[in-house]
């Protein structure tokens, strides 16, 4: 006979953690009629190939998620964020991706992904505190 599971507040180790996911990924991938994820990247290198910059995003079920993006300080204002988002946007239309979004906060450059055609569809006040969080989409 089994014992009743206990719940507890403990660190897990990687492995336990990449287990939690993988679950998650193969019980919703059951459910689907089909699973696409991917992984999508772009680099931002300089001429000694050097990542200064990227994006690091997944397209999946006809969207695109832009996890990360980020250029190294003394590349801003550049123009390269506008052509990593650009290019990562191209690869997503390439898999079939028909719209994106992300999340930015306040004290980043909100601007910069609504002069590229993102809109907002919802916010977190006070996360972190003093702060706004921002959630943003586009058709693309």
């Amino acid at each position: 006979m089994n014992k009743q599971p206990i719940v507890t507040v403990e660190e897990l180790s990687s492995e336990e953690a990449d287990w939690l996911y993988r679950e998650l990924v193969r019980y919703n991938r059951s459910r689907l009629r089909r699973s696409d994820h991917s992984t999508l990247t772009v680099s931002l290198r300089d001429d000694k190939h050097k990542l200064i910059g990227g994006l690091v995003g997944e397209a999946y079920w006809e969207w695109l998620y832009v996890g990360t993006l980020w250029v190294g300080e003394n590349w801003r204002g550049q123009g390269y964020g506008a052509k990593l988002l650009a290019a990562a946007e191209a690869e997503a239309r390439a898999r079939s991706c028909r719209h994106a979004y992300l999340d930015t906060f306040s004290f980043q450059n909100l601007k910069f992904y609504q002069n590229r055609g993102y809109v907002i569809f919802g916010e977190l006040e006070n996360f972190p505190p003093g702060q706004i969080r921002y959630f943003l989409r586009k058709e693309l």
